[in-house]
């Protein structure tokens, strides 16, 4: 099987039986992000253990790299603390934009499957919602 057979089937995966995906009983924070240019619609909620991201479960509807990414990202970012999650968040970014070196792409696990998103510039918006939708939530102070 081809590396990119690999990425496109990890993607379908998560994407069809998506991670932490559901409502979590009273999130410490949570937050909401959308692309109304392509549809995808998410909720992100967390719980935090002082600056860690103990709890984190997503819900809504998207294409299958932004519920993939979102499906990656809550196995990522959970047990990470802030700080953690800003360096994940700017090397996903990086992944996705083509702009991160491939010794660092192959740290990031599943993650990595989203590489060839870069080829695509209109989705790279898919699969970072997630993400800034996760960010979004970190720094809500309500």
């Amino acid at each position: 099987m081809e590396l990119s057979e690999l990425y496109r089937e990890v993607i379908l995966t998560h994407a069809t039986h998506p991670h932490h995906y559901g409502e979590i009983e009273n999130p410490d924070k949570k937050a909401h992000g959308s692309n109304p240019l392509c549809g995808d619609s998410f909720d992100i909620e967390i719980k935090m253990d002082g600056d860690k991201i103990s709890e984190i479960s997503f819900i809504g509807a998207g294409c299958s790299i932004s519920k993939a990414s979102a499906s990656m990202m809550t196995e990522m970012a959970r047990g990470k603390t802030v700080k953690e999650f800003y360096d994940l968040l700017d090397k996903m970014e990086k992944l996705v934009r083509g702009e991160l070196a491939e010794k660092d792409a192959e740290e990031l696990g599943d993650l990595a499957a989203l590489a060839g998103v870069s080829a695509f510039p209109v989705r790279v918006k898919c699969a970072i919602l997630p993400w800034k939708t996760l960010k979004n939530a970190v720094e809500d102070d309500d």
